[in-house]
């Protein structure tokens, strides 16, 4: 793989975290998320962010299958409910539309 190619991998996978932590904390109901968040709500997204940023190539697949990974370590270390769990990562996933018009921008 050419280093171009890698310098434009990195920067979709970039634009892609970045799109990601905006819908997450300013999107349509960024002020109810902000106001509902609990800390591991937060750390979770975060956790996916990360996982993000060490993508590849960055996808709808790829992006449900780390939400799903993140979200079952939760659910093991957490004290968290299932129907928090499934609300949350309804939520993560439903931010790939929003995650994948900006890339589709960038």
């Amino acid at each position: 793989m050419k280093k171009t190619d890698k310098m434009i991998g990195a920067g979709i996978a970039l634009a892609a975290v970045a799109a990601a932590a905006t819908y997450f904390l300013t999107g349509k109901r960024g002020v109810e998320n902000r106001a509902k968040i609990a800390a591991w709500t937060l750390k979770m997204k975060g956790e996916v962010l990360e996982n993000m940023k060490k993508m590849n190539a960055v996808n709808k697949e790829a992006y449900h299958a780390i939400v799903d990974e993140v979200a079952v370590r939760y659910e093991r270390a957490e004290r968290v409910s299932a129907a928090e769990m499934k609300h949350l990562k309804d939520e993560l996933k439903g931010a790939w539309g929003h995650i994948s018009k900006q890339l589709v921008n960038k």
